[in-house]
């Protein structure tokens, strides 16, 4: 695997400086939106192919988990291009890194829904997961580039919030679009459809974000450098992880066994780089102990994240005795609430430090009250008697509220640990790192399911593993950006 070189001095749309930082921010909630859409999506095709018994997945002996382990090796690809997407982005240029992921997730997605076999839909997931990986990073560093320091994390906060709407439209669209092509007389072939309308989306976004850039950031971009590299990086990867896969279902390995060797890849993948910033001068930058801290500490919201993005709609229905519709309905709320708790988290980060505060008691705070309010729903989905969708709702938007709070806050402490030409790289690290748990929670949990024959142990699982995470930032020493621009 190729890794970026060293980066050079800051790209050009650090020094342009010449659109109002709320058009940036509604441009890249965009693309959070259409890229969460993108990626939502899977898990309510493959609920529906489990009910319906239908496709390569809905007639395997362990439906869950095979869904599982294509939503794992999908986050396989996303988490391995994290790291050399922002260090291209560093190297080449954030913006031209964000247009390059929505326009491969735009062709990727509607590849994903033309396809007909198993192993050539895990290679289109993955592909496509390599393409979004880079997304994140880039994101992440032109937002704290061009928003003044006192509404930074009001801004991480706004922007990200384009996920909520992203994976809520992933989870109520899907069943929407699914029922449409049933109407249109496509039967088992229905779940296509959400595939390439959601493919459509992306290339409008892809195309309005080129214009904003081009226009109002930093002038002409240069997408044509950075791809070669980045080739070079995704196309062994995606090899491994497919050739993992095709041995393992020729073979007939228990999906735990593939699940395990994709982790052993992302693993190797996570020694190469740090062995290299071991011995760089990043070292003491990008693996200093605090930040080191929140890398491994972030596992957890990355956990939590897909195993409700993934599972939640399977949960609720399974537990509800519900139709697919109302399932998905009742677990958008989870995602949806992220639309107000990513910029409240945001809003009331940067107003604690306004007042000479550190943003850390929030994030503490706001994860243990996550970890509890997830275990109540554990609780009540594992009792034998069916829980009403109005109470797992007003649970899944409840902690949800806290959960997507939490985020930026996470995100602006930090962007401000590192100088302003290495947040890219900075960026890319913390969601390598914590992409182990979206690699691990979908297939994880799967198996749990098929093992114990509920979701609660799966759901247990996650708020232990956050509550854990909340201790670990209390080691965390943060570091307070100057507030006077």
């Amino acid at each position: 695997m190729t890794l970026p070189s060293d980066i050079p001095s800051v790209s050009t749309e650090s020094r342009a400086g010449t659109s109002p930082y709320r058009w940036l921010w509604a441009v890249l909630l965009l693309g959070w939106m259409v890229s969460y859409a993108d990626r939502t999506l899977t898990g309510p095709v493959v609920t529906w192919m489990i009910s319906n018994h239908v496709g390569f997945i809905g007639e395997a002996s362990a439906p869950n988990a095979l869904g599982g382990l294509v939503g794992s090796l999908f986050f396989t690809g996303y988490m391995l291009t994290q790291f050399p997407g922002g260090r291209l982005g560093d190297r080449f240029g954030h913006r031209e890194m964000l247009v390059i992921s929505l326009l491969w997730a735009a062709v990727l997605t509607a590849v994903s829904g033309l396809i007909t076999g198993l192993i050539a839909f895990v290679a289109a997931r993955v592909l496509t997961g390599l393409g979004e990986g880079i997304f994140y990073s880039n994101d992440r560093t032109l937002v704290m580039t061009h928003t003044p320091p006192k509404r930074r994390t009001l801004g991480l906060g706004v922007v990200i919030s384009g996920l909520s709407v992203g994976a809520t439209l992933g989870l109520v669209c899907t069943a929407l679009l699914i029922g449409w092509g049933q109407d249109l007389g496509l039967g088992v072939n229905s779940w296509r459809v959400p595939f390439i309308v959601f493919a459509a989306g992306s290339l409008v976004v892809a195309a309005v974000t080129w214009v904003f850039f081009r226009q109002r950031l930093g002038g002409r971009l240069r997408i044509g450098p950075p791809i070669p590299r980045l080739l070079a990086v995704s196309l062994p990867l995606l090899v491994v992880v497919v050739l993992l896969f095709a041995v393992s279902d020729e073979l007939r390995w228990p999906t735990w066994g593939t699940a395990i060797g994709s982790g052993v890849l992302a693993l190797i993948v996570i020694g190469v780089i740090v062995a290299r910033l071991w011995r760089s001068p990043e070292r003491s930058v990008l693996l200093n102990r605090d930040i080191v801290i929140i890398y491994i500490a972030f596992i957890a919201v990355l956990w939590n994240l897909w195993f409700f993005n993934y599972w939640s709609v399977a949960i609720v229905q399974e537990s509800t005795k519900s139709s697919l519709l109302a399932a998905a309905l009742t677990a958008a709320f989870n995602a949806g609430a992220g639309i107000i708790g990513f910029p409240v988290g945001g809003w009331l980060a940067d107003r604690a430090l306004r007042r000479g505060y550190g943003r850390k008691p929030l994030l503490i705070s706001f994860s243990v009250v996550y970890s509890l309010l997830v275990f109540v729903f554990a609780w009540q989905t594992s009792t034998g008697h069916k829980p009403s969708l109005v109470l797992l709702g007003l649970l899944l938007f409840t902690s949800g509220l806290f959960f997507n709070a939490l985020q930026p806050i996470a995100h602006g402490i930090t962007g401000d640990m590192v100088p302003d030409r290495q947040r890219g790289s900075a960026f890319g690290m913390l969601n390598l790192v914590s992409e182990i748990g979206a690699v691990a929670s979908p297939v994880v949990s799967g198996v749990l399911r098929d093992a114990t024959g509920s979701w609660s142990t799966g759901t247990w699982v996650a708020g232990g593993i956050m509550f854990v995470s909340a201790l670990m930032y209390l080691f965390v020493r943060e570091r307070k950006p100057q507030l006077a621009a």
